[in-house]
C-alpha cells in the first residue's frame, strides 16, 4: 500500500509538471466554486487548489470533490491554506489529493508522510527551504512570490538543486511574467485573483477559461 501511495504522489508531481499552472481559489457560494472550477477545467487546468479561507471551506470542498468525480475526472484537487494538524486531518478525511500551506510547520510534514500525501509548504527564506528539505519535502511554495521575485529564486536554486518550486503571489496573466518565472527555474506557478476576472461583480467564466489556456500555453511553450 505504501508503495502504491508513493507512486500516487509521484504521479501528482508529474501531473503538476505537465500542467504547471495551479489556480488558487475560494468562495463562500458553492455554486460559484463549481462554476469557476469547471471554467478552469475547460481552459485546460488539471490541478486545482481550493483554499481553507472561509466559513464554508469544508462543505464546499466536499461538494467540489463530489462534483469533480462526475464532471472532471482528470482533475487533481487539493486544499491550500493548511496551518495545523486539525485542518490537515479534516481535509484528508474529505479526500484532498494534496496539501498546501503558506508556512512551514514541522508537524504537517509528519502528517503528510503518515498519510502518504503530497504536502507543499510555504517558504520565504533559505533556512525555511532547508527545513522543508530536511523534513522530506521535495516541493515548496515560494510565498509571497511578489516580494521574493525571480531574482531570489535564481540566487537560491543552486543551493537546492533537487527542490521543486511554486511561486504564489506575483504571478500575472502576462506572457513575460509567466516566462520569466519558468526561466528562473520554477516547476509550477500558483495563480489567484489575477486569473479570476470579474465583470459587474460576477466572475466572467469565459475569460477565466481563456486566461487558463493562455497561461498554460506560455508555461509549457
Amino acid at each position: 500500500m505504501e508503495n502504491t501511495k508513493k507512486m500516487q504522489i509521484d504521479q501528482i508531481i508529474e501531473k503538476i509538471k505537465a500542467y504547471p499552472v495551479i489556480p488558487v481559489f475560494y468562495h463562500d457560494d458553492v455554486e460559484v466554486c463549481k462554476q469557476v472550477l469547471k471554467a478552469c477545467y475547460d481552459g485546460g487546468i488539471r490541478v486545482f487548489e481550493f483554499v481553507n479561507r472561509g466559513k464554508n471551506a469544508e462543505a464546499n470542498f466536499k461538494a467540489l470533490v463530489d462534483y469533480k468525480k462526475d464532471a472532471m475526472p482528470e482533475l487533481t484537487l487539493g486544499i491550500g491554506t493548511i496551518l495545523d494538524r486539525a485542518a490537515a486531518e479534516s481535509f484528508l478525511a474529505l479526500g484532498t489529493e494534496f496539501l498546501v500551506s503558506p508556512i512551514f510547520v514541522a508537524e504537517l510534514a509528519e502528517i503528510a508522510k503518515a498519510n502518504n500525501c503530497l504536502w507543499i509548504p510555504g517558504c520565504m527564506t533559505p533556512t525555511e527551504i532547508a527545513n522543508a528539505m530536511f523534513a522530506g519535502c521535495g516541493f515548496v511554495k515560494l510565498f509571497p512570490g511578489e516580494t521574493l521575485g525571480t531574482g531570489f529564486l535564481k540566487g537560491i536554486k543552486p543551493l537546492f538543486p533537487t527542490m521543486k518550486f511554486m511561486p504564489t503571489g506575483g504571478v500575472d496573466v502576462e506572457e513575460s511574467n509567466i516566462k520569466n518565472w519558468f526561466a528562473a527555474g520554477v516547476t509550477s506557478v500558483g495563480m489567484g485573483s489575477k486569473l479570476f476576472k470579474q465583470q459587474d461583480g460576477e466572475y466572467n467564466l469565459e475569460e477565466i477559461s481563456a486566461n487558463c489556456r493562455k497561461v498554460l500555453g506560455w508555461a509549457t511553450a
